[in-house]
């Protein structure tokens, strides 16, 4: 595993500009109540480039300082703290087995970060990202300009986005197999959610079973919250409650993905309860399926993220006039966008590190920057952006492909709508890779086709 980081960094610098320095901060550890902290999970520009997963640690990156390119800043050896928290690396463990050409503890930050960036060309910072470190950061330029008869403070602080946000989201073959292993541990947990669902479980219980099965195949966490939701439950997007009994006849949605050495699955299916689609819950969720194969299908090289939305959307359109959700033709709701009561949200994000993860989704340099961030995660910006403005897919992006339909419980629907169609939450999501010749579904091993989803549940589940 240390060669892949030590690719990563290696393409990294030779990205950077000649007598520049990168400085990447790891997350701070966050408090949870009283004297526990949340489980500790490292910034991912930092762990991207190191595989380093302790807290307070910073990672240098130097072109053209003789002999050192990296450096690293971590916590020191303490036998007392080790006993109450864990084994630590500290600086030998940093250089032997994460590569650091030199290493310090992380008490000396302040003074000996001085002689690393003083003389450099620029420097490459995250501005905003960690408020204490950027305060930081301003203390260290400032005591460098405070000698300047003898040094010279770097003259540009420049984003490292546009080099490792690149680089995050073209995957390499060694990103891929990594990837693909947290999608088939998500997958596998899907499937077994639904031998284990049945009336009468809780929301709760479904998302135990999927965190079991993460952890089983050594997922180290969730990706992110699982969404576990029942019946009308599944009309809320980011619904992580999960307290509520799954009833007979009530659908569950559930949202959930591994992460593995950094990289996370994000899956979402939806499936009966009782084990048997209802005619109606059938009739819709074909709808979402319908839309999500036509999406897939124009996941290519050169298509955009706005055009295969703007699929999704005329499929879905399609069958929300079939089924009365909307009044008028197709043409009609597309212009009025009417269908944003049931769709709220964009097909696709990125997908790796992050579960919306780094990356533009449209190109810098144009008018009008306002523009398409993330699936089910962000609110839904309008669809008829000029398509110039569009970043064109490249073989080695990973997207999802997720389009949903959700009628609230207390939704208006036209008079001769179904009024059981209340409470119906249907996502249907998929993480898919673009290849050279078109696409490849990294996750075809959930079901998600309405038989094969009804064969798994009526397989015997392993849990009581």
């Amino acid at each position: 595993m240390a060669s892949i980081y030590a690719d990563r960094r290696a393409r990294f610098l030779e990205r950077m500009e000649p007598g520049s320095v990168a400085l990447f901060p790891t997350a701070p550890e966050a408090r949870r109540s009283n004297d526990t902290e949340y489980p500790f999970r490292a910034d991912s520009d930092f762990f991207y480039l190191t595989g380093f997963d302790e807290p307070e640690a910073l990672c240098v990156l130097a072109k053209g300082r003789p002999g050192v390119a990296f450096t690293m800043f971590v916590r020191p050896r303490d036998k007392e703290r080790e006993t109450w928290t864990g084994r630590r690396a500290g600086p030998e463990g940093a250089r032997t087995n994460f590569g650091a050409e030199e290493a310090y503890v992380w008490g000396d930050l302040d003074t000996k970060i001085l002689s690393l960036v003083e003389d450099a060309t620029a420097v490459y910072w995250n501005l905003g990202r960690y408020s204490d470190m950027d305060h930081r950061l301003a203390g260290w330029l400032n005591a460098i300009r405070s000698k300047q008869r003898q040094s010279l403070a770097p003259r540009k602080i420049l984003d490292p986005g546009p080099i490792v946000n690149e680089m995050r989201m073209i995957k390499t073959s060694a990103d891929l197999d990594i990837l693909r292993k947290a999608v088939s541990i998500s997958a596998e947990a899907h499937r077994e959610a639904m031998t284990f669902t049945r009336p009468g479980v809780k929301e709760y219980e479904v998302q135990a079973v999927v965190e079991y099965v993460f952890r089983k195949n050594g997922s180290q966490a969730p990706g992110y919250n699982s969404i576990v939701g029942s019946g009308a439950n599944a009309t809320i997007l980011h619904y992580v409650t999960n307290r509520e009994a799954c009833k007979d006849g009530d659908l569950l949605l559930v949202d959930a993905g591994a992460e593995l050495d950094g990289f996370t699955g994000d899956i979402t299916r939806t499936y009966p309860v009782n084990g048997t689609f209802s005619r109606l819950q059938r009739s819709l969720y074909d709808v979402v399926l319908e839309a999500q194969k036509r999406a897939i299908a124009a996941v290519k090289p050169g298509a955009t993220i706005l055009s295969i939305h703007e699929i999704t959307v005329q499929a879905l359109v399609e069958g929300m006039v079939k089924h009365k959700l909307l009044e008028g033709d197709v043409p009609f709701n597309l212009e009025k966008e009417t269908y944003k009561k049931f769709y709220m949200h964009r097909t696709s994000h990125w997908l790796g590190m992050d579960v919306h993860d780094a990356g533009d989704y449209i190109l810098p340099g144009q008018p009008g920057a306002a523009g398409a961030r993330g699936g089910s995660g962000g609110e839904a910006p309008g669809i008829h952006a000029a398509a110039a403005r569009q970043r064109k897919l490249e073989p080695g992006m990973v997207l999802t492909i997720e389009p949903g339909l959700y009628i609230a419980p207390d939704e208006m629907l036209p008079s001769d709508a179904d009024p059981a169609m209340r409470g119906i939450g249907i996502r249907i999501e998929d993480d898919v890779l673009v290849t050279g010749s078109g696409n490849e579904i990294l996750s075809f091993d959930c079901p998600k086709d309405p038989a094969e989803i009804e064969r798994t549940m009526a397989r015997k589940t392993i849990f009581a």
